[in-house]
């Protein structure tokens, strides 16, 4: 669809992602219809803003299809299987998001996409590939799910060489159209089902990111579902399949040999040579599961042609951002970390590897997870547990079964006070060269606004025990 004066378009949801929408497409000739489930003081306050340009906004009304829509732009977490797209199915009309809007918008010499999904680590890859691009003296920007927005930056004044693109699942199953130049998927474990449905539809939206690819599919060696998924796109004649490893690398991988990241991939005679690209000590923090995401945002960086010298002065420059494995204080030998960013197992497993003999601070909103096999394999590194939340309970009942020998503080309150006393308990469990680690491996909305007021209180009364 290139001609979009008076085409009538649907924009399902307002927020984030589909105001700009709008606007955009209202911009370009479209008759717009805005349709959205809520009827509070912001959706009323947003539709404003619209009418007032002349687009027609229908408030409470999510569920029926506008007479006459020939196309549909969706918010990406209205699930698929909302009456709306129902109506669309039954009437041939079909369904973008606002990242297959942004790809159908791009100017012809627009700036190819490097691309990154995974369940966790996708902005922190994200991140340190704009790093390494910007330090290559690439015009570039993070995008996607994360900072500038793809419609901005596709249709804005800035010109960019290329594109580090953040993806979700929601994004990734309205994108069918889709084409990157390389893309990675860092990791996979059970997590959004409740929208997706099922473990395998999940996966297959993940795997859209490969589609059409046509220099690298760089996937995770330890998580053979990633590798699979490179097995099963369509990617263009002459695409690589590309591995990165924290153990030694094979010929078309990135990995790790003495403390240093190598890149056996993008080198001549690969599988004889390797390249130097950094150190592990270059990455900031040298966590495991962040020397795989800093692989993999080489492994992106190398397959657009970067020089090794810019990974390695890329790594350096970057600053994860807060919430993320960040040390907060030492306080009587006792290091106190903040990973309230860690809100499903699948994250918290990595946080907990990090270190080897850990006070563990979890619990809140579980979203139908379980914790068996994530206490069973961090039973040899607790110290104790200090839990929290509406289903600590779940937790609790995993370390009786798993680590029963390991003390347990269960805080029968969900007031936010409870972090401070959390975080004391923690305290008198502890010892000189322990971890107290706040990984909650569950969503923050029983008790905080979000992962960022969590991470926040915690660090605050790790203030506290140290004034």
């Amino acid at each position: 669809m290139t001609d979009w004066q008076g085409k009538h378009v649907t924009v399902a949801g307002l927020g984030v992602s589909g105001v700009p929408a709008a606007k955009v497409l209202h911009g370009l000739g479209a008759k717009v219809t805005v349709v959205n489930d809520g009827d509070d003081a912001r959706a009323r306050e947003q539709a404003a803003e619209l009418q007032a340009l002349g687009v027609t906004v229908r408030l409470g009304d999510g569920a029926t299809l506008p007479e006459g829509t020939e196309l549909i732009v969706t918010a990406p977490g209205w699930k698929p299987d909302k009456p709306l797209f129902a109506a669309a199915d039954e009437a041939g009309v079909p369904v973008w998001g606002d990242v297959e809007l942004a790809w159908r918008l791009r100017k012809p010499d627009a700036a190819p996409w490097l691309a990154v999904t995974g369940t966790n680590g996708k902005t922190t890859t994200v991140q340190m590939l704009a790093s390494i691009l910007k330090a290559a003296g690439l015009r570039t920007a993070a995008v996607g799910n994360i900072g500038v927005s793809l419609l901005d930056a596709v249709l804005g004044e800035e010109q960019y060489d290329v594109l580090a693109v953040e993806l979700s699942s929601y994004q990734l199953h309205w994108a069918p159209s889709l084409r990157a130049h390389s893309a990675a998927v860092l990791n996979l474990a059970p997590d959004h089902l409740d929208w997706h449905g099922s473990m395998e539809a999940y996966a297959a939206d993940k795997g859209r990111i490969y589609e059409g690819n046509r220099v690298a599919c760089v996937y995770n060696v330890a998580d053979k579902a990633t590798e699979d998924l490179v097995r099963e796109a369509d990617v263009e004649e002459g695409c690589r399949a590309i591995g990165f490893t924290l153990g030694t690398p094979g010929p078309s991988q990135l990995g790790v040999v003495e403390g240093i990241l190598v890149d056996r991939a993008f080198v001549e005679n690969r599988h004889k040579n390797a390249q130097e690209l950094a150190e592990v000590t270059d990455v900031n923090p040298p966590a495991p599961h962040n020397i795989a995401n800093a692989l993999a945002a080489a492994a992106l960086a190398r397959a657009f042609g970067v020089p090794a010298s810019a990974v390695r002065d890329g790594l350096r420059a970057f600053t994860p951002d807060a919430h993320r494995i960040a040390h907060v204080a030492d306080v009587d030998g006792v290091a106190y970390v903040d990973d309230s960013k860690a809100t499903n197992t699948h994250a918290t497993e990595a946080s907990l590897a990090a270190y080897e003999s850990i006070v563990w601070i979890a619990g809140g909103l579980a979203k139908g997870a379980t914790f068996d096999e994530l206490v069973a394999g961090a039973a040899k590194r607790l110290r104790g547990a200090v839990l929290i939340g509406r289903d600590r309970a779940l937790i609790r009942e995993a370390l009786a079964r798993h680590a029963p020998e390991v003390p347990v503080v269960d805080l029968d309150r969900t007031d936010t006070g409870a972090m401070l006393q959390a975080v004391q308990e923690a305290r008198r469990l502890a010892r000189p060269g322990d971890t107290v680690l706040l990984a909650p491996a569950c969503a923050s909305m029983d008790m905080f606004a979000n992962y960022n007021k969590r991470g926040d209180a915690f660090a605050q009364a790790v203030r506290e025990l140290g004034a």
